[in-house]
């Protein structure tokens, strides 16, 4: 097939560091192009990728300081895809919601999956304005804050079987917090878990400049107090897989309905099991017992790194093979493109018997 996957513009496909939804737009059109289809990647110019490139804009937006507001670069995004809508049996947006009024005329070849949160309430009259556009979550929950809309599939992040080798010997005592600095991330909740465990916390995070204010009038003191952790930063791929394989645990405290959370995951292909908080996608992506423990507190979480020799690495990592690899997800992708290609050309031959019985009846 002759695939289009259009990307959003802040980072580069993949990002050079934070950024999930650049990350998932790069493991599925390397995917697809491995399992033989023709992709174009729209996407910012700094992006790698083994498909064919259009470089809208010469570098990720977040990176260049000349870019002041990114609309106009998303609408000539637009634009570019517009005026080449033409060459492609599918057209897949990871852009939310910008491209909604364009693609009308050819919305039987288009699906956006939405990786963000969708209980935000300027989004119910959006989604009502735009019932018909086929529509991708990436887990059940995310859907339940919406209007009634096309859902054409839930599809489940996916990693490269590869991309991070699970480490099953020895680990080195810590416990891991990945992602962003935030207060739905509740690093704090990290922080006074791993001190009542007795363990190390270490904290590889981003801090956007929205937070930066959360970072320093609430974590950055907490970080001073204990001594048991160690704030890091930022990480690349080639790191994430020594800080994840090396931990006990990973501790994903989130106190908000995540989408999907692909540090779970990641970690889960490392072997190393996820203590979660019940909220979002999380009783969807964690086998309680088998991937890590999911609880509903802060005692709970203690009480789950009590029993951590109880999870077999080797089982963290056979769930992650069973459920989250790119191989799975592009083909469930692939299936729902070809069913939209299918109900195109059901539509069509519908159309056409439409019109030979009118003509028949004017003879």
């Amino acid at each position: 097939m002759k695939i289009a996957q259009i990307a959003p513009l802040a980072e580069s496909v993949p990002p050079k560091l934070y950024g999930g939804t650049e990350r998932i737009v790069s493991y599925l059109t390397e995917e697809l192009v491995a399992q033989g289809h023709d992709v174009t990647l729209f996407a910012s110019g700094d992006s790698v990728t083994s498909a064919k490139l259009v470089p809208v804009t010469s570098m990720a937006l977040r990176l260049n300081p000349h870019v002041k507001d990114p609309i106009p670069h998303h609408v000539i995004l637009l634009e570019e895809v517009r005026r080449r809508a033409d060459e492609f049996d599918a057209l897949h947006f990871h852009i939310d919601l910008i491209h909604m009024p364009l693609v009308q005329d050819f919305i039987d070849r288009t699906v956006t999956t939405l990786h963000g949160r969708l209980d935000l309430p300027d989004l119910v009259p959006f989604y009502r304005a735009f019932p018909h556009h086929p529509l991708v979550s990436i887990s059940d929950h995310q859907r339940l804050p919406m209007p009634p809309v096309n859902w054409a599939a839930t599809i489940y992040h996916g990693l490269p079987t590869d991309l991070l080798r699970p480490r099953l010997g020895a680990t080195e005592g810590y416990l891991a917090f990945l992602g962003r600095i935030s207060p739905e991330k509740r690093p704090d909740r990290a922080i006074r878990i791993a001190a009542r465990s007795g363990r190390k916390l270490r904290i590889a995070a981003k801090i956007d400049a929205v937070d930066r204010l959360y970072w320093e009038s609430e974590i950055a003191p907490l970080v001073e107090q204990y001594p048991h952790v160690e704030f890091i930063g930022e990480i690349n791929e080639t790191q994430k897989a020594e800080f994840l394989g090396k931990a006990d645990a990973l501790l994903f405290p989130i106190d908000w309905p995540e989408p999907f959370g692909l540090v779970m995951i990641e970690a889960m292909a490392c072997a190393t099991p996820v203590i979660a908080f019940r909220c979002g996608s999380v009783p969807e992506i964690i086998q309680h017992g088998v991937s890590g423990f999911i609880v509903d507190s802060e005692d709970e979480a203690v009480e789950a790194l009590r029993h951590l020799d109880d999870v077999n690495r080797a089982g963290v990592r056979a769930a992650f093979d069973a459920r989250f690899t790119a191989q799975r997800m592009a083909a469930d992708y692939v299936a729902l493109y070809q069913d939209l290609r299918d109900a195109r050309t059901a539509s069509t031959q519908m159309r056409a018997l439409r019109k030979e019985g009118a003509e028949l009846q004017i003879v």
